[in-house]
Formats: structure tokens, sequence, C-alpha cells
């Protein structure tokens, strides 16, 4: 048996270890999962109301799941529960959005007021998701070349929470429109992390099963005829 916190040294080779029959996932389960994955919306109008206790920590627990390049495992997340930090992230988002919105005209800026981009005043939960650059983990295997593996690791575990919060009824909305060297400095984290992804988590005030962007009529969904290309 391997002990919890086994140094390298002492754990034993892979081989030594017993194989698991893997399960069995039936035609109604991926069903199921295409389902679920369809109804993974970046959900911007939140209820207030918090989420169950330890809740939380369990999305993360299978978030920690997603693959990373040379089992490097880069994610860290940041529950940001202060008020004082809170500000900081709303008013670097009114900001950036004022700017954004500052670089259309016509009927796409009027369209852009128009639509809902954060629910950061509403959400009850912030999580600040951030890839750890300087980590030893993993010894660089498999980003040597692409070193931007790190990043995508991170975005990979993002992903998976999301899909882990649907199932549970909770929405996700991803909050780009910030200045990540802000939002490092407001939570105070070290210089190695790097912001990935900034989300806010809670009940959904409604459900749609189409994006909001395609709803108000920002971007329509793209044809399936392009997507996949053969060489």
């Amino acid at each position: 048996m391997v002990k919890i916190g086994a140094s390298r040294e002492e754990a034993p080779a892979r081989s030594d270890l017993p194989t698991a029959k893997p399960p069995v996932f039936d035609a109604v389960f991926c069903d199921r999962l295409a389902e679920l994955f369809a109804w993974r919306r970046d959900v911007r109008r939140f209820k207030t109301e918090p989420l169950p206790p330890l809740l939380l920590e369990n999305l993360v627990r299978v978030a920690a799941l997603a693959p990373s390049v040379g089992n490097s495992q880069p994610w860290r997340f940041v529950s940001v529960e202060s008020e004082a930090a809170r500000r900081v992230v709303i008013q670097s988002f009114d900001a950036c959005n004022a700017a954004a919105l500052a670089s259309y005209e016509g009927e796409r800026a009027a369209l852009y007021t128009r639509l809902k981009l954060a629910g950061l005043k509403e959400a009850p939960v912030h999580l600040a998701v951030f890839c750890e650059l300087a980590t030893e983990a993993g010894f660089g295997l498999g980003r040597k070349t692409v070193p931007e593996t790190l990043d995508y690791s991170v975005v990979c575990a993002v992903h998976s929470l999301w899909l882990a919060a649907r199932a549970q009824g909770i929405g996700v909305g991803w909050v780009s429109i910030l200045d990540p060297a802000k939002v490092c400095r407001a939570l105070t984290v070290p210089e190695s992390w790097k912001l990935i992804a900034y989300l806010c988590l809670g009940f959904p005030q409604e459900e749609h099963l189409d994006p909001e962007l395609e709803r108000h009529g920002w971007q329509p969904h793209l044809p399936e005829t392009g997507r996949l290309h053969r060489k």
C-alpha cells in the first residue's frame, strides 16, 4: 500500500499495483453525458443564496481529476471571500467593461450595453483559478517545447469543475473582462501564479439551453461544417 504523502523514492512502481476493471458506460449514460455538455451554460444571472456546505470543496476535488501535462497538477484555487478583494475585482470589471464598450460602434455598441457579462455582485461564490508556473511537480515532462500546456492543464480543470457544478444544479460564469494584474495584487498570490480564470458560482436565476450570446444576437452557433479537418 502506498502511504499518503510518501516520497517518490518510497512509492512502489505502478506495475506493482493491481489493475482495475474499468466501468462500463451504457448508452443511457452517454446520452445523459451529452445532455450535461449541452446544458453547461455560461451563467450570468445568479440567486444570492449560498451553496450547500462543502460543495465547493467537492467541486475542486473533482476538478483536480483533470489531466495535466507531466502530472504537474498546476491548478491553484482561491475562494475570494473578503469584501475588499471582491470590490477590487468588481472595480476592475467596470473599468475593463467601459474600455471594451468604447471599442465598439453603432449597433454593436448598443447590443454590447444590453449584454449581461458578469454576475459578480450576485454570485455567492467567487473562485479565482491560477496556474503555478514555477511548479516542480511533473519535472518538466511534456512542456519543454510547449510550456503553455501548463495553462491548458488548468483550463481542463476549470472545464471539469464546470461540468461537475452543472450536474449539481450549480451555474458557473467565467468573467474574462478583468485586469489580471489587479486581481493578483488584490489576492496577494505568489508572483509565479498566473490568473487563468475568474469564476462566479451559484444557483441560476433562470435556465436556458441556448447560450446567452446566441439568444441576444451577439454571435450565432457556427455550423458543423469545417470543424473536423482531415489531412
